[in-house]
């Protein structure tokens, strides 16, 4: 009987880099963890149900010109609309690291930490 030892050794494993997905904030509230489950920063958001007028979403007609507080984004296409250097069209980016974004949190589906004893969830503490 004969038996093998198999081994995984990626190549250049010391300069592979692992980037933990970004946080978007609204106005400093954590609303969602972009994970690469939507291509754009519009999509996830109005997955969370944030309010964010849209128009053409590919980058033409800047009607999603939002404000960025921190952070910064990297665009899957190339906007034609004019922007500042603190905005951002959610329509064609994607966050690139945490981002914080002067978008109203209200009616937003947020994340809720659960109290980790849960007669406090009972007890309404």
């Amino acid at each position: 009987m004969s038996f093998q030892t198999l081994t995984f050794k990626p190549a250049n494993f010391s300069q592979a880099s692992f980037k933990k997905a970004p946080i978007v904030s609204l106005q400093g509230m954590p609303v969602l963890l972009f994970n690469q489950q939507h291509l754009t920063l519009l999509e996830a958001l109005e997955q969370k149900r944030v309010k964010i007028f849209s128009e053409c979403r590919s980058g033409y007609c800047g009607q999603c010109k939002t404000k960025v507080k921190s952070g910064k984004v990297t665009y899957i296409r190339e906007p034609l609309v004019s922007l500042e250097a603190d905005e951002c069209l959610p329509c064609c980016c994607a966050p690139d690291g945490d981002i914080d974004l002067a978008l109203s949190a209200e009616g937003a589906e947020m994340v809720v930490r659960m109290p980790s004893d849960k007669s406090a969830v009972t007890k309404g503490i």
